[in-house]
């Protein structure tokens, strides 16, 4: 029978079938870098405690790096037969160095080995995403430098609202991502507790120094508690959380992106380089990165919930069933990773249409508010003022003109009250420029937000 790492008690082989089944390594074995570093810090630890003699942890820690430099040369060829990452290495472990290899599993399960594993690689993406969302941010800064004074109309209901800047939009998406950089921030401490030394699910009469794998593998806490150690994945469900909230911001970003480069709107034009034609129609140039962000959005928002399923009825403390951790964690990692670069490659090249967004902004009474305020100013009650600037509107839509069209005598005809200097209150460019409190869309205001924002993506 073919002899596996576990197999003492058994009699039989597995089926076939079971063996297939049963394995991960056909996913789990990305993560031979971070069960080779766990395992170096727990045989440096056994060396230490004297649990195992010096000389056989030092040849294990020497052996463990040989084969981390062969996998990453493409030397090695992982056995199916051997189920998980763990038992390949430990088995090509054993065969190098003989009954030397088979004292690395002593003091530790593959139940606290494989939630360490999980915990270093959730670590490790927190990072790459914090880097990734802030080239992203740095690519809106950037666009954003350029289009302080770019009128373009802010929407509500999809409907033309008030006159911002693109900046001024731009800068809204960039105070998203930032949140999401914060976010990855806490899943990082979230999985910044170390479980090896948990053992199975009760820890072990070995005398384990927990602390000191802690600091080896650079964790700030240990669980202190054996049972939940094996068993949390709340740290898994909180990435996924992560990407799928990074993942909404992006697709309500994308939505907009298409809806700008359609001929209807206009305000921006995709570079060729991220935009694909049609089989049928040679007219067309599609915004199908920005619609294939979307879609993979709902492809995240599944892995946070298949590991939400799985987990909801497990009892202490590990079980099978945890196995299915990786993957969704693994598809979502890697769905984001390519949406977050690609978008923002594709975002650094576009064309952006000036005169359209101004045309748009200059339509749909966009600066009615502003005539309400000028009213108001004028001594007329907010909510009068409001239904005055309602008539003109109702004027200005019979009419087929603009609040910026109607002369100073219809202006008069609806309140006596108005005079020239209506005009240059809706003027959009002084709709924008008055609005200077902290948050709004005024070139100082914007350039401030552009400013403080550069200086906080270093610290972030």
């Amino acid at each position: 029978m073919t002899e596996k790492l576990w197999s003492g008690r058994f009699q039989k082989e597995t089926d076939a079938l079971t063996d297939d089944f049963n394995s991960s390594i056909s996913f789990d074995k990305r993560l031979y870098h971070q069960d080779i570093r766990g395992s170096i810090a727990h045989a440096k630890m056994l060396g230490k405690q004297k649990i195992i003699d010096q000389k056989d942890a030092d040849l294990i820690v020497k052996t463990l790096k040989q084969i981390l430099t062969d996998i990453q040369n493409n030397k090695i060829q992982f056995s199916e037969k051997m189920e998980d990452i763990h038992m390949n290495i430990e088995s090509i472990l054993i065969d190098r160095i003989g009954d030397v290899g088979k004292e690395l599993h002593t003091g530790r399960s593959r139940n606290d080995q494989v939630a360490t594993d999980m915990h270093l690689y959730i670590k490790d993406v927190c990072l790459l995403m914090v880097d990734d969302i802030k080239s992203l941010i740095s690519t809106l800064l950037d666009l954003a430098s350029k289009h302080t004074e770019t009128i373009v109309p802010g929407y509500t209901h999809l409907q033309r609202a008030q006159p911002i800047t693109f900046a001024h939009q731009l800068l809204a998406y960039v105070e998203m991502f930032k949140r999401d950089i914060k976010r990855f921030r806490q899943v990082y401490e979230m999985a910044d507790s170390l479980p090896l030394g948990a053992g199975a699910l009760a820890t072990t009469t070995y005398p384990l120094d927990r602390y000191y794998v802690a600091k080896e593998l650079d964790f700030s806490n240990i669980y202190l508690n054996s049972l939940d150690a094996v068993s949390d994945r709340d740290f898994c469900i909180d990435f996924l959380e992560a990407c799928s909230v990074i993942m909404m911001h992006l697709s309500r970003f994308s939505e907009e992106v298409v809806l700008w480069c359609t001929s209807e709107f206009h305000f921006i034009t995709l570079d060729d380089a991220f935009s694909t034609g049609s089989s049928i129609m040679p007219q067309k140039k599609n915004p199908d990165i920005a619609e294939l962000v979307r879609g993979k959005t709902g492809r995240t928002y599944g892995d946070l919930m298949s590991l939400l399923t799985t987990m909801k009825g497990i009892p202490l403390a590990y079980n099978k069933d945890m196995q299915e951790d990786k993957e969704p964690i693994f598809d979502a990692f890697d769905t984001v990773e390519i949406c977050l670069k690609t978008f923002t490659k594709m975002i650094a090249t576009i064309t952006v249409n000036k005169d359209a967004m101004y045309k748009a902004a200059s339509h749909g009474f966009a600066n009615a508010t502003d005539a309400a305020d000028w009213l108001v100013k004028h001594g007329i009650p907010f909510r009068d003022a409001h239904g005055i600037v309602g008539q003109l509107v109702y004027d200005c839509i019979q009419k087929g003109k603009s609040l910026d069209t109607l002369s100073i005598e219809e202006y008069k005809k609806i309140n006596p009250i108005f005079d020239e200097s209506i005009y240059q209150a809706i003027d959009l460019h002084n709709c924008v420029s008055q609005r200077k409190i902290v948050g709004g869309p005024a070139k100082t205001t914007v350039e401030r937000a552009i400013a403080i924002n550069k200086g906080l993506l270093k610290k972030l």
